[in-house]
């Protein structure tokens, strides 16, 4: 069965309670999860996992792949980044490996600074539903 968008929200909604101790009213689907409700670095790895957690079913597993949801390791490639900004081929990259993200704002900036603005609520919906979506399509 198919879960809307709304209700994945509001598994999500319960998994960042929980997961960051913020109020529920705090987590709008516009809440940057660093900004807005105080994520830290070691806070994505216990989403990462309450994610999994939550979505699973018994005969479906819930897996998200290192670097699948956040954004990881992108100092490592001088390719992607120069200068502490995203050259075009850090923006593709971006936009090929993370199309959960909304890059329409960042693109100009491409600041790396700005990459943990980028994450926020509707991103881990769009993240999940899009996760959900392809692993009920027939292949």
């Amino acid at each position: 069965m198919a879960m809307s968008p709304e209700d994945i929200f509001t598994h999500i909604r319960d998994v960042l309670e929980e997961a960051l101790g913020v109020d529920d009213d705090e987590v709008t689907p516009e809440a940057r999860l660093v900004a807005d409700l105080g994520a830290e670095s070691i806070d994505f790895l216990d989403i990462q996992f309450r994610l999994e957690k939550t979505f699973s079913t018994d005969d479906r597993p819930f897996k998200i792949e290192q670097g699948e949801l956040f954004p990881e390791n992108l100092m490592d490639n001088a390719d992607w980044v120069q200068d502490e900004t995203f050259t075009d081929a850090g923006m593709t990259m971006l936009r090929e490996r993370m199309p959960h993200l909304d890059l329409t704002t960042f693109d100009s900036d491409r600041s790396l600074a700005g990459v943990a603005d980028l994450i926020t609520v509707q991103s881990l919906v769009a993240f999940v539903q899009g996760k959900l979506n392809s692993e009920t399509s027939p292949a």
